[in-house]
């Protein structure tokens, strides 16, 4: 992004002239976004792509407002995550399953299992916005930053819609021949998704809204997580074990064990650590030792069933939900 303020009137024709000394930087192309009030920011194809793979490291922990989303039936609990102090809920979300949130916009998405929609809401006073219709039993979302759009994985149908997020309009939708799972984004104008009956990995074009690869990796892929820098893909299998893919080529590197029924994967960039939250009650630690050698280090004991997972990447915590005695409850996980 180039830094300054320049004041150019636009030709009867739309046109905006662009400082002389600045077009050279331009010749990969440019990327023009809405800025500080009526201004608009021009940013060169690398700072562009630099910026949105810093985006995409945003989890659904929402680390600038210090705030956990933790889906809980019918409806979202917002949980300040440094007091530990519920601060708000998001109501009427039938059947919710996931959430995303769009820090730069403003605005978070749920996903709802029973009413087949996603939620728009805004992410200060938690109000809804708008109800967007998806496919069957929409269940992992995520928010693509390299094309500010969402998509919703849906169960149901064996699809995924997408929504301009600024928008609220579904910009289309992506048969994905299969069972949808977990998804990640790498920034760069990829979502990579399990198909769980399947035994795959698609690697979906963003943009395009078409599917590129199709890569078998294991037995029931259920939960996954990145490291975009070295374009590792860590994807936890019901069949006990992580494996980890390179998410150009497909090719599966290594399997190292994890334990029953994983149902979330997270990836600390810090620490080179990665975590598998799993049903029978555990959380396998696993250190990357180097891109393409890693090694267990530890097994968690949590509470049986406490497998859907977040990672504070500040303080390097883990959040596990989960219901004990009657009681819904978010297990806090530190080392």
């Amino acid at each position: 992004m180039f830094t300054g303020e320049y004041r150019h009137s636009v030709d009867d024709k739309g046109r905006l002239a662009v400082p002389s000394r600045f077009r050279a930087q331009l010749d990969a192309g440019l990327v023009v976004s809405r800025w500080l009030e009526n201004c608009l920011a021009i940013h060169t194809r690398v700072s562009w792509d630099a910026l949105a793979a810093k985006v995409a490291t945003l989890p659904i922990t929402d680390e600038g407002a210090r705030r956990l989303y933790v889906s809980h039936g019918t409806q979202v609990e917002v949980i300040d995550i440094d007091s530990g102090a519920v601060v708000g809920k998001v109501e009427n979300t039938p059947g919710v399953h996931g959430i995303a949130v769009a820090p730069e916009l403003g605005r978070g998405f749920v996903s709802n299992g029973q009413a087949a929609t996603v939620t728009i809401f805004d992410l200060k006073t938690l109000k809804k916005i708008a109800d967007v219709p998806t496919g069957k039993k929409p269940d992992a979302i995520l928010f693509d930053p390299a094309t500010s759009r969402v998509f919703a994985f849906n169960g149901g149908s064996n699809s995924a819609t997408v929504i301009e997020a600024k928008e609220g309009k579904v910009a289309g939708t992506i048969d994905l021949g299969g069972g949808p799972e977990f998804a990640v984004s790498d920034g760069k104008g990829y979502v990579f998704n399990n198909l769980e009956d399947e035994g795959m990995v698609l690697k979906i074009d963003a943009k395009k809204l078409t599917v590129d690869q199709r890569w078998k990796v294991c037995d029931a892929p259920s939960s996954m997580a990145m490291d975009r820098e070295n374009r590792r893909l860590f994807i936890g299998c019901r069949s006990k074990v992580m494996a980890v893919m390179n998410a150009d080529t497909g090719k599966v590197i290594t399997t190292p064990p994890i334990g029953d029924h994983v149902d979330a994967t997270a990836y600390d960039a810090d620490s080179k650590l990665i975590f598998n939250s799993n049903g029978e009650g555990t959380v396998t630690v696993i250190r990357q030792d180097s891109p393409d050698t890693y090694s267990v280090v530890e097994t968690v004991k949590t509470l049986p069933r406490a497998k859907t997972m977040a990672l504070d990447p500040k303080t390097h915590q883990l959040f596990l939900s989960t219901a004990e005695n009657g009681q819904f409850e978010v297990l806090v996980v530190g080392k």
